[in-house]
């Protein structure tokens, strides 16, 4: 495959260029996923699981949080309790409000 980079103009050659990228990315994505595939197998083969030989823990799933608190503007809008305070709750709390006032 032969490209004649000297006739073609910028535009095209920047998306050369990002085609190239992807290209490479992707390359290095499906080596890496085959060379796990492979180590999964073979420690499958001797009775074993891949995250026991290596030590790693499997990875802790947390459940959806249900919502405690409630807008009193739009009950819609809700708070799991979890992350940052949304605006309307720290409103609320900074106007005298109790977070007992505004649970679910």
């Amino acid at each position: 495959m032969s490209i004649d980079l000297n006739s073609m103009s910028l535009k095209e050659l920047k998306e050369l260029q990002g085609q190239v990228a992807r290209a490479i990315s992707n390359y290095e994505d499906r080596k890496k996923k085959h060379a796990l595939a492979e180590l999964e197998e073979k420690a499958r083969e001797m009775g074993y699981s891949l995250a026991e030989l290596t030590g790693a823990s499997a990875t802790r799933k947390r459940a959806p949080a249900s919502a405690k608190f409630a807008n009193p503007a739009n009950p819609a809008d809700t708070w799991s309790g979890r992350g940052r305070k949304p605006r309307w709750f720290a409103e609320a709390l900074a106007a005298g409000k109790k977070p007992e006032d505004l649970s679910v």
